[in-house]
């Protein structure tokens, strides 16, 4: 064994905890012994080929190993474990859970990545894309033929991203030839192909090899997302692989010409509500960015010679800065907060990366763009506006919290002081409670950053004394979530800085600190004030008093944890003069008051808990003392023992006692015999609360003395108590603890501790055993309560018994003559259980004591498993509140990194002991099961929570104990009752997180479970009249469902897998001289596999036919057939086909009388017909050939030479037969679109496929059972019957499961049964109800997709039947119907070569507006064609080409919905058109053709000046209206057309609809009233939607220009309308604009000259659109501007005369008066521009303003509503706005904003 492991130098990573334990040297041997176990026999199983169980046992063991070593191993090792997992993992047949466990595992050992490098580690992709594909594409899921757990896809992709730094460099090239074909944009197949590049596409290759990493594919990519425009769902895949690649290769690549297109499209993505009237595009709330990866994108681009992101930074955040106010909310405020939390974590570790990340061979960021002090600093300075606005708001001030504590780790100088600012005025607060919460949650952000101070911000520690005293208010009864908080920040404070009283010292603003200091006494007595008086109000009340409540409220339990753990901390900290004081005051308050031991006794003794534990010696003085001759002297007397009700006194000092014995032991030996006196006086009190007591005192004794555990958390090592001389404790403020040092002080039982535990356990426990012992042999009377303090007592010793074994196990001290007090209480427990349950069984307390006992002797090691997870979680909690992140290292404060140790103490108790199975625990836990079918309900309920733990604590028991459960649900079970029936179901349900004993992913526990489920019915025990064992049923039935995963049946081990297998055996025999397995062996375990894997078929059919049997019992209640058929139906599998048994038994369930039934059989008999399907031959083709086009060197996407022959060509349609074999059908439609795959395949000619048309003689026996029932005729009536019944009234849809069922009909027995079937089907087309039409539209789509193979003649003959029969069908068309026929139509089309379809389209193009029906019937066969020609995309330019034609005459239809539906059309036809880099013009119709085709059509519009009003008859009338008329209606056909196109299209045509734009702008109404025609309505809506379209550079100017030419419009309507266009347009393309001077100046330009607009209401919205654009600082306030409106407000106005009768009219010229009103308007503008603050120009601009409040009107009311706005914003804070005003000009103000007075 010594020459195992390598030296410790060369470990990958090991757990530095481990060596803090008290024990560490020796885990060392012990690690060496177990990591050369798990090689070598997890090495052999592979190689024996068992990988269940021995692969699975093993690999579960490397996992423990990884928990309670690290990665304690050498390289060579960590590369082998991940080669053998990986080729484990990809095995293709591998059962979904054990994969899921390799899978975890393999995440684990690749998680650190920076561990190995690509020398290290090569692992090829195929394989895991193969994986991938087959399971998240499966093809027969949805068959029901696989059923995946959940978790999978998550698990995954999991994967994946840990392998991908490995894969090798060819790999990108390899991926692009693979998933590129896929990208075609209108197919669903493009989203698939991004996922896979965002998951796949390795970005981490070293910059050498670039050329073949990402530069392959950026441009390409980088371009597309920049041309597109709608997002589409694909577009947030790629922002996030951007993302990543960025932050992989910061300063490889030059983001700095797309960064205002990135910053344009996130501020887009915030879905920000913006403009005056506005309407949201939905798909743009659901695909919106992923914020993580945003951020992650801003932060990577950070840094470097130019500042572009950082400028764009604070633009975005001035943009939005407003929307973080408290006054603002909306469903968008998440994503705002979201950014604010995760922006500062981001830039933190990335700077954690760059300064202080140890360097791996992960490239390193070059020195050029690493992130400078300057950068930081503009960074925070750009966000802590908002983040400091959003401290206060709705949602809470977590996510501002959490960016202070990262702000302030990088600057605290720029954070805290104005945290601090708000924080002192919110501590003096009474009336705003939660502005107080707010900021004291911020400030335990800042907390270590505030204490540790440092070089940037010296006078933080300063602020801490101050900031403590005040908070102190805050421990108040009255207001719970107050004083949560306020405890939590004393301990925030208190742990990371030692208490200490200091009085002299030598350096000034330590000088400053240390008198402070002085107050630290202060604090803590007051503090402990505060707390009492927290205390006495929350005493018991007397009615609580009489009541048998032992437990707390929720809250008092949780101000109980705050309470004790903060004044532990505060008193863990303090120095010992303080202390002792303290000390004293608890001692005071515990000894002169009596507490109720229930609430107000918890936390007093909880107090006194932590006083003694901080300094045992001198506290236990004080205490035990006073304690103990107090009870003594109340149990002098005899009589006190038999009193049921006792003295408060006495239960308060008992209760006191036990709390303080929880110390260091050897501190207790001075008290051993006063305390074994009290516990000989008291553990016999006949008062149970009084024995409880006494019981917790010897619990707690035996726990101090046998338990290893720290005796100290103090911040700094070895205590504060040293001379000043030699420590200064000022300088260990905020300090991090070392983990080098941390010097624990352990406590390790001696042996005269050990000799007092063993002393108790003879005096205490053995008589209590003997005396049960008597009892169950019947020798010994004893009363219930007896039994009961019996048990307790033997309960409470227990724990300690276990844990004297368990250090024994650490060979510290080894006790022979001891007996072992577990196997005695074992034995003595069983025996008084079963002397309880014959005797005695409603006796349930003191069963429930015997279930804690059998709980605890099965599964407590010294700490219980749940209270060991919840201590975990709450110390992650801790350590992520309290890190930090900026130099990482685990720099945490001391008591935190000692806590970790002790968890890893205590993990390693709860793992290392492993669970054998030993024939105790069977004992054991057939006694659990015996009580969990007891016949009393809180027995069982308790009985089985112990049962189901144990469950998952042993492995393989559950098969030992499933038979025994299914004895009581025999059908022919004659003595069970209904209790023992329910809990043996509730057995077999298991609880909601642990193993369900039904469901075992095992064939031999399934095959005994299941059929034994359905039988049950027939149980006496059984009856369906009580709710609750239904509810059962139905549960049980849900959850084998919900969790079933499909089970493998084939266990093969492939050649890979052994070969690396054998290479991890040979590394460790290096050492030993083991030699290989022998040949025998090896042939011994592929025999035992191939038995193996017979032994599951043979179980997979014992299943079915069970199952079967069981459902075809007689008198089966209904309930249990329909569970046994959904059984059934889980064991479909894609590997094997159903036994024809079953597959007889499925389809006649397709005509059984439940629905419920008739639906299982549908989806089974479907999945039955994909199995029976036959393949399918696929042969190479080149399409170069074909074509006869050579192959372009450059990509293009798009209609090119070589993808022609794909298009449907009437001229040469395969017509004849010989035309159809020579015909290259290609079905997929994306195949060829961006590129051809490299290896191109299609189907064979009909020859070389399957044999179609064959008699029954050539079926096989599964196919004959078909092929009977459904060519008889009685079976298909009653069957057709069935499916055209109504199942919901008008919620029925088209159902893809008959669909499913009847493609598959086709598809395996081509025409066969089109007679039988044909009739009915003329029948129920004819029929115009509902249901019957979704029954043929179900059919005729399962025909036209099943005659995918079928010969030329049988595809003619069958569209000779459908022709006539689609024909009727769709004048038949109804409300309810027509989307099942669009549905159907779509189907038939999918996925199918268009000439194929050639009859369809053929059909369905004649004249679909043939007027006959009514408009109606026309909309719909628009419907259903467009159905079919949106299928087929880009491959049918002639048939649009065709629609286009034919629609272009009709586009002035009379009728709304026909209307509507031609703009849903011609989306369609025009969605091919795209402007996608390297996209070839296509040759479907083009939209600029055709809008200019139309803009000729609406000239006499363009030229009319009045208002165009919408005058139409809505008839034709008789002769040809005049052309303004036509073109009215035409306009409203394009209105819905643009409306339709704006969600949808990929791009919008900006150029051609510009030219519209002037038209709408004219017609969209002003004001909000929903009374206007729909012209109008239309108009609005879609320039609201155009506006927010995205903008590529280039179009700006076009579309300003526009603006500019209506901004002269003589309409006022057209000139409001530019506005308010304007106002979405350019927050929606923000940065955009902001990056095109001219454009700024533009805009500035146009804004204000309508600002002089003659019209009011022109120039009102002038002015808001003017205060918005401000408001995003997208035009600055300069002195230009004021100066601009200054002198336009002094424009003079002539004086009024006095007034005549004559002149009425005011002769104010009308010029001037505008010139004036602009001027306010302006001023009002930029004062309306900042709501929340007071800028320097804004006192001066508004004295200008108020000078014209007597103006005439409308500018009196301009700067009357401008001042109210003011004060209504400002009004919050007004106490810090009023500093930035003169004397006068405030005096000015008041008078302005004080309303005057209406009596003077």
């Amino acid at each position: 064994m010594a020459g195992l492991g390598p030296p410790g130098a060369a470990w990958q990573k090991e757990l530095v905890y481990n060596k803090l334990l008290p024990y560490g040297e020796r885990l060392e041997a012990e690690a060496g012994l177990l990591l050369a176990q798990i090689k070598l026999s997890l090495g052999r199983a592979v190689q024996l080929q068992e990988l269940w169980p021995g692969g699975l046992f093993w690999t579960r063991k490397l996992s423990t190993y990884l928990r309670l070593y690290g990665r304690k191993f050498s390289k060579e090792d960590h590369v082998l474990f991940i080669k053998l997992l990986y080729e484990l993992v990809t095995i293709p047949k591998l059962e979904i859970s054990m994969m899921q466990g390799f899978a975890r595992l393999l995440i684990n050992l690749l998680k650190k990545k920076e561990l190995l490098s690509r020398e290290d580690l090569e692992l090829p992709w195929r394989p895991l894309y193969e994986m991938l594909e087959r399971i998240l594409y499966s093809k027969t899921e949805h068959l029901g033929l696989n059923w995946f757990p959940n978790s999978v896809e998550s698990v995954l992709k999991t994967l994946v991203k840990n392998c991908r730094p490995y894969f090798p460099e060819n790999a990108t090239a390899e991926m692009l030839d693979e998933w590129r074909p896929l990208m075609c944009p209108f197919d669903v197949t493009m989203q698939k192909a991004i996922t896979y590049f965002e998951l796949f596409l390795p970005t981490t290759l070293p910059p050498e090899l670039h050329d073949k990493g990402f530069k392959l594919w950026f441009d390409e990519f980088l371009s597309l997302w920049v041309s597109v425009q709608n997002l589409p769902q694909w577009e947030g895949h790629l922002v996030n692989l951007f993302a990543r690649l960025a932050s992989d290769n910061i300063g490889y690549i030059n983001w700095d010409p797309y960064i205002p297109k990135i910053f344009t499209r996130i501020l887009r993505s915030l879905n920000l509500p913006v403009g005056s009237n506005q309407v949201l595009v939905p798909r743009f709330l659901t695909n919106a960015y992923d914020i993580g990866h945003a951020v992650m994108w801003i932060t990577a681009m950070m840094g470097g010679p130019s500042k572009l992101v950082q400028k764009h930074l604070s633009g975005l955040f001035k943009s939005i800065a407003s929307f973080y106010h408290p006054s603002n909310n909306g469903r968008w405020l998440n994503k705002l907060m979201k950014l604010l939390q995760r922006l500062p974590s981001s830039v933190v570790r990335r700077l954690h990366r760059e300064r202080y990340k140890k360097m791996t061979w992960l490239t390193p960021v070059p020195d050029s763009h690493k992130l400078t002090d300057q950068d930081i600093t503009d960074f925070v300075e750009c966000i802590i506006q908002p983040v400091l606005l959003a401290m206060f708001s709705k949602t809470g001030s977590l996510e501002a919290a959490q960016a202070l504590q990262n702000l302030a780790l990088m600057r605290p100088e720029l954070v805290i002081p104005p945290v601090l600012e708000k924080t002192y005025p919110a501590l003096e607060t009474l009336t705003e409670p939660h502005q107080l919460t707010a900021t004291l949650s911020c400030v335990i952000g800042v907390a270590r950053s505030l204490v540790s101070g440092g070089k940037s911000f010296p006078e933080g520690p300063t602020h801490m004394l101050p900031l403590l005293m005040r908070a102190l208010p805050g421990v108040d009864p009255n207001d719970f979530s107050k004083c949560m908080l306020t405890l939590e920040y004393d301990f925030r404070f208190s742990a990371s800085s030692p208490l200490h009283s200091l009085e002299s010292s030598h350096i000034s603003v330590e000088r400053e600190l240390c008198s402070a200091t002085a107050e630290f006494e202060d604090f803590v007595l007051q503090f402990m004030d505060r707390c009492f008086g927290l205390i006495e109000s929350s005493t018991l009340e007397q009615t609580r008093e009489e009541t048998e409540t032992e437990k707390m409220t929720h809250l008092e339990s949780l101000v109980e944890l705050g309470l004790s753990s903060t004044f532990s901390t505060i008193l863990t900290q303090c120095s010992k003069d303080i202390f002792k004081v303290a000390l004293e005051k608890v001692f005071n308050f515990a000894v002169s008051n009596i507490f109720e031991t229930r609430v107000a006794g918890r936390m007093v003794a909880d107090m006194c808990r932590a006083a003694v534990k901080c300094c045992p010696e001198e506290s236990l003085k004080l205490f035990v003392p006073h304690c103990c001759s107090v009870i003594t002297h109340l149990t002098l007397n005899d009589d006190v023992l038999r009193d049921e009700e006792l003295d408060k006194e006495l239960l308060w000092n008992l209760q006191l006692l036990s709390e303080i014995t929880r110390v260091d032991g050897k501190k207790l030996l001075p008290y051993k015999e006063q305390l074994l006196k009290i516990l000989q006086r008291s553990l016999h009190l006949t008062c149970k609360q009084g024995y409880i007591l006494s019981c917790n005192l010897l619990h707690h004794l035996l726990r101090s003395t046998t338990l290893i555990y720290p005796t100290e958390y103090c911040s700094v090592p070895g205590g504060f108590d040293k001379p000043l001389s030699e420590y200064f404790p000022i300088k260990d403020w905020g300090k991090p603890g070392d983990l080098r040092n941390l010097n624990i002080q352990w406590h390790v039982p001696s042996a005269e501790e050990t000799a007092f535990a063993f002393e108790l356990l003879d005096s205490f426990l053995q008589p209590e055993l003997d005396k049960l012992s008597h009892y169950a042999d019947g020798s010994l009377e004893m009363s219930r309560d007896d039994v009961q303090q019996c048990l307790t007592i033997v309960h409470n010793c227990l724990i300690v018994s276990l844990t004297v074994w368990l250090s024994a196990y650490h060979d510290m001290f080894v006790y022979v003559s001891r007996k072992n007090y577990r196997e005695t209480i074992s034995r003595v427990t069983r025996k008084l259980l079963h002397y309880v349950l014959e005797n005695s069984e409603d006796d349930t307390k003191s069963l429930f004591l015997i279930i804690k006992i059998i709980g605890d002797l099965l599964h407590f090691q010294g700490s219980h498993k749940h209270e060991f997870d919840s201590r975990w979680k709450s110390f992650n909690l801790v350590k992520k509140s309290m890190e930090n992140k900026l130099q990482g290292k685990k720099q945490h404060i001391r008591a935190l990194l000692i806590d970790r140790v002790m968890l890893q103490h205590e993990l390693r108790t709860l793992t290392v002991e492993g669970c054998e199975y030993k024939n105790v625990h069977q004992d054991l836990i057939r006694d659990l099961l015996r009580l969990s079918t007891s016949s009393y309900g809180q027995v069982r309920n308790k009985a089985q929570q112990a049962f189901f733990t144990a469950l998952g604590t042993y492995n393989f028991c559950c098969r030992d104990i499933i038979p025994l459960v299914m004895e009581f649900l025999r059908p022919d079970g004659r003595d069970v009752t209904q209790q023992q029936f329910k809990g043996a179901m509730y057995c077999l349900l298991g609880n909601h997180s642990g193993v369900c004993l039904a469901n075992l992913h095992d064939w031999d526990c399934i095959v005994q479970t299941w059929p034994a489920i359905v039988s049950s019915g027939l149980s006496k025990a059984m009856s369906l009249e009580k709710p609750s064992i239904v509810r059962l049923f139905d549960d049980l039935a849900e959850k084998i469902h919900r969790q079933y995963e499909t089970i493998g049946l084939d266990f093969t081990v492939p050649e890979k897998c052994v070969e690396v297998a054998v290479l991890m055996q040979k590394s460790n025999s290096l050492h030993n001289g083991w030699t290989g397995l022998s040949s025998e062996e090896l042939q011994l375990g592929i025999q035992r596999q191939k038995e193996r894997n017979a032994e599951s078929s043979q179980n997979y059919e014992n299943l079915i036919n069970k199952l079967l049997d069981c459902v075809d019992q007689r008198n089966l209640p209904w309930k249990f057939e329909h569970i046994g058929i959904g059984f059934l139906s889980l064991l479909l599998r894609d590997d094997r086909v159903l036994p024809v048994r079953a597959i007889k038994f499925f389809v006649e369930c397709l005509n059984h009388d439940a629905l419920v039934v008739r639906k299982m059989a549908i989806s089974a008999v479907a999945g039955i017909l994909k199995q029976l399907k036959r393949s399918h031959k696929k042969i190479s083709i080149c399409p170069f050939q074909i074509s006869g086009a050579p192959q372009s060197p450059s990509i293009q996407a798009g209609d090119r030479p070589d993808n022609q022959w794909l298009h449907y060509d009437s001229a040469n349609l395969p017509k004849t037969k010989e035309a159809w074999e020579v015909c290259h059908f290609v079905e997929k439609t994306h195949w060829g679109y961006y590129t051809w795959p490299q290896n191109m395949e299609i189907y064979a000619s009909a020859e070389e496929q399957p044999k179609l048309g064959r008699s029954r003689k050539e079926l096989s026996e599964a196919e004959q059972v078909i092929y009977d029932h459904f060519c008889d005729p009685k079976f298909v009536e009653q069957l057709i019957k069935f499916l055209s019944l109504e199942d919901r009234k008008g919620k029925d849809k088209f159902n893809p499961r008959r669909f499913c069922l009847f493609k598959g009909l086709f598809r395996n027995f081509d025409d066969a049964f089109l007679p039988v079937l044909k009739p009915h089907l003329e029948r129920l087309a004819a029929d115009s109800h509902e249901s019957t039409q979704r029954c043929v539209a179900e059919i005729v789509a399962g025909l036209i997709r099943g005659s995918k193979h079928w010969t030329f003649d049988k595809v003619e003959n069958l569209w000779k039947v459908l022709c006539p029969l689609l024909r009727t069908a769709l004048s038949n068309i109804t409300v309810e119907t027509y989307n099942d026929w669009g549905t159907c139509i779509a189907t038939s089309c999918e996925s199918r070569d268009p000439r194929k379809l050639h009859w369809l389209f053929e059909l369905l193009l004649e004249s679909p507006l043939s007027g006959e029906g009514g408009s109606f019937v026309d909309a719909c066969r628009l419907y259903v064609l467009q159905g079919g020609l949106a299928q087929q995309e880009w491959r049918v330019p002639e048939l649009l080409h065709r629609l286009l034609k034919y629609l272009e005459p009709k586009l002035t239809q009379v009728y709304k919905n026909v209307r509507e539906r031609i703009g849903s059309v011609l989306t369609y036809i025009f969605m091919i058109d795209v402007s996608l880099p390297n996209t070839a013009p296509t040759k479907s119709p083009h939209v600029h053709e055709f809008t200019s085709r139309i803009l000729e059509k609406l000239k006499p519009l363009m030229e009319v000046d009045e208002e165009i009003q919408n005058h139409v008859m809505e008839e034709n009338g008789i002769g040809d209206e005049d052309e303004r008329t036509q073109g009215i209606k035409l306009l409203k056909t394009i209105l819905k057309w643009l409306m339709a196109s704006a969600g949808r299209a990929f791009s919008t045509a900006v150029t051609e609809q510009l030219q519209l734009l002037p038209l709408f702008f004219k017609i969209a109404p002003v004001e909000n009233d929903n009374s206007y025609d729909e012209l109008k309505r239309d108009a609005k809506m879609c320039l609201s939607l155009m506006s927010q379209g995205l903008l590529y550079p280039q179009q700006v100017p076009l579309v300003l220009q526009v603006l500019k030419q209506t901004a002269k419009n003589s309409s006022w309507h057209a000139r409001y309308t530019v506005l308010t266009y304007l106002q979405t347009m350019v927050f929606y393309n923000f940065f955009i604009f902001l990056n095109n001077e001219e454009a700024v100046d533009d805009i500035r330009w146009l804004v204000i000259k309508l600002l002089e607009d003659e019209q009011l209401e022109v120039r009102e919205m002038a002015a808001t659109t003017l205060s918005g654009l401000l408001q995003c600082h997208f035009l600055a306030i300069d002195d230009a501007v004021q100066t601009h409106f200054e002198q336009l407000c002094k424009r003079r106005l002539p004086k009024k005369r006095k007034r005549d009768l004559s002149t009425i009219v005011d002769t104010i010229p009308p010029a001037d008066l505008v010139k004036r009103h602009a001027g306010v308007l302006g001023l009002s503008a930029c004062i309306l521009s900042s709501p929340y603050d007071v800028p320097t120009w804004m006192p001066q601009l508004l004295m200008d303003l108020s000078a014209h409040l007597n103006d005439p009107q409308p500018i009196e009311m301009t700067v009357k509503k401008t001042l109210s706005n003011f004060r209504r914003t400002h009004h919050d804070n007004w106490q810090e706005h009023k500093q930035q005003f003169t004397d006068d000009q405030l005096l000015v103000l008041t008078d302005l904003l004080v309303s005057p007075c209406y009596y003077a």
